[in-house]
């Protein structure tokens, strides 16, 4: 439960933590990492925060869950160093990445949806123009193929990896995935699943699940940026206009 310590101007490490469930330590982390503005020390050396240091918090820990923590420090690290157009810079890329995962989401779902029915065995082709197609080396695709993602036959003159029709399209399915931010090991499996059931059910809750991800970033990324704007407003007051520890809290 967050504290009103309204008439409080001033605040110890402990205060701030307590507010989030934070080590005293952690506060001490985020001010060196410049997550926070530099705090100032009584005579003894103690560091004393406030309001502001309170919003600066309040700030960042909102925007880890949309941007993550290292993109979230960052954008800390630029407002404080009164850097705010690469702040505003970095949210931007962030919410490109976001319509791009969406993009590949929708991509994957139209790639499951040509799935059905597997295409006759037709225009085999071997490991390096499959690689060039799908902009990958053709080192990956021979670590999918010890992942299972991918079972190509070889050659029995040559030895030559042949990436049949069937194997082509687990190719682009697993490319997708692998795009999606899913591991080999994820992937795998839910493949295997397809070639033995012949659909795409398998991977329905799945393509739910990612959905359901990528609705909740954006909803983090919105109550992340009002948290950032109030801090911004902060920093843009003069000194007489700071929040009082009571508003910081709100």
């Amino acid at each position: 439960m967050r504290r009103n310590l309204q008439g409080v101007g001033r605040l110890r490490p402990v205060d701030l933590a307590c507010d989030h469930g934070l080590s005293t330590q952690a506060v001490r982390n985020y001010e060196a990492a410049g997550i926070l503005p530099e705090a100032d020390r009584t005579p003894h050396g103690y560091r004393t925060y406030t309001p502001r240091h309170a919003l600066a918090l309040r700030a960042f820990l909102a925007l880890v869950p949309g941007h993550g923590h290292r993109t979230a420090a960052s954008i800390m690290q630029a407002v404080n160093r009164d850097a705010t157009e690469e702040a505003l810079r970095l949210i931007d890329e962030s919410h490109a990445q976001l319509l791009d995962d969406r993009r590949t989401l929708r991509a994957v779902e139209a790639a499951l949806r040509d799935l059905e029915p597997v295409p006759p065995e037709r225009g085999d082709t071997f490991v390096g123009p499959l690689a060039r197609s799908l902009h990958l080396r053709p080192a990956t695709l021979r670590k999918w193929e010890r992942a299972g993602v991918v079972q190509p036959r070889r050659d029995p003159r040559t030895g030559y990896r042949v990436y049949r029709a069937a194997d082509v399209r687990d190719a682009r399915l697993a490319h997708q995935l692998r795009r999606g931010g899913y591991l080999l090991e994820q992937i795998a499996p839910l493949i295997d699943q397809v070639r033995a059931a012949g659909g795409v059910a398998p991977l329905e809750s799945m393509l739910g699940d990612w959905h359901a991800r990528l609705a909740a970033r954006s909803r983090a990324m919105l109550t992340g940026a009002a948290a950032l704007d109030a801090y911004l407003e902060c920093r843009a007051a003069p000194p007489g206009d700071q929040p009082t520890e009571g508003a910081a809290a709100r």
